[in-house]
């Protein structure tokens, strides 16, 4: 039987450039997806997986994210004397049990692998999750549960949310070179980071989940640089094929790019039609603006 995964980091530690101004004095994973901030939807994404400890890798000026999962006793007085017990209730829920979250400074921005690697001592010797905040994912049921899912019937290992990408997009993503396939399961022969689709050995990208064994610390270690001058993740993960079973599972659900401003804008859009209270008001407003543009 595989271990159960009870931790999940969250690296967000970034400076999110490709939204400033609007970024420079709130971290991009507190931009609201129609009511809520990015880091809420991947944590409230963790807690339906059944993740038990929240490790958040912060930078300079992230305190806008601790202070979101902790209680503020002065809007819940003002809240509950003007009986708005609906929002209290939402207020509540966001709210993380006490000893379940940890912060860690990551001090120099050096690239996805850093920031993982940040996190050993909080993690140990088990198992963890790492969850991107602004891969959103649409799914009936969360992509992180999936993923747990398929590891627990594969009997553990290392697996990685994978989707297929258009081949002119291959130098944004870590691509697989793909095996036997089972089902959704892909079983990853190579990773290679950001190869330019002339070279990219498929068109099957890893997007921002992430289950994976403690080994990876011991590669990430040694603070290799690669792409970009920074420390990846990916070519930690590709030191490891070959030891642990390592799997891609093509997930059920629409990722969204909210780095990129586009990807941002097409979330709120359909997180908002896929809500009851709003859905009609949104469609209507589409229409007529698509209509009188």
């Amino acid at each position: 039987m595989s271990q159960k995964v009870r931790k999940a980091v969250f690296p967000v530690g970034g400076l999110g450039t490709r939204f400033l101004p609007a970024t420079k004095a709130m971290p991009k994973e507190m931009l609201p997806v129609v009511d809520k901030p990015l880091i809420q939807y991947a944590v409230e994404e963790a807690r339906e997986a059944g993740i038990e400890e929240f490790i958040f890798v912060t930078g300079r000026g992230k305190t806008i994210i601790e202070d979101h999962f902790d209680r503020s006793y002065e809007l819940e007085s003002v809240l509950n004397e003007r009986s708005k017990e609906g929002l209290l209730a939402e207020l509540h829920a966001s709210v993380a049990d006490a000893g379940t979250v940890a912060y860690i400074r990551q001090q120099e921005a050096l690239g996805l692998g850093h920031a993982v690697w940040c996190a050993k001592r909080l993690v140990g010797n088990e198992p963890f999750a790492v969850i991107l905040a602004d891969d959103l994912i649409l799914a009936d049921t969360p992509c992180l549960a999936q993923m747990t899912a398929a590891r627990e019937k594969a009997g553990g290992g290392n697996m990685l949310a994978v989707m297929e990408v258009p081949n002119a997009h291959t130098s944004r993503y870590g691509i697989l070179s793909p095996g036997k396939e089972d089902g959704n399961l892909v079983e990853i022969l190579g990773l290679v980071e950001k190869p330019e689709p002339a070279k990219a050995p498929s068109n099957l990208a890893v997007i921002g989940r992430y289950i994976l064994e403690p080994k990876v610390f011991d590669i990430l270690e040694n603070q290799s640089r690669g792409a970009g001058n920074e420390i990846q993740l990916t070519d930690a993960l590709s030191s490891l094929l070959g030891h642990d079973p390592f799997f891609g599972m093509k997930f059920d659900g629409t990722r969204f790019d909210c780095g990129d401003k586009i990807g941002f804008l097409e979330a709120n859009i359909a997180f908002a039609l896929n809500r009851e209270d709003m859905r009609d008001d949104v469609k209507n407003f589409i229409s007529k603006f698509a209509r009188d543009f």
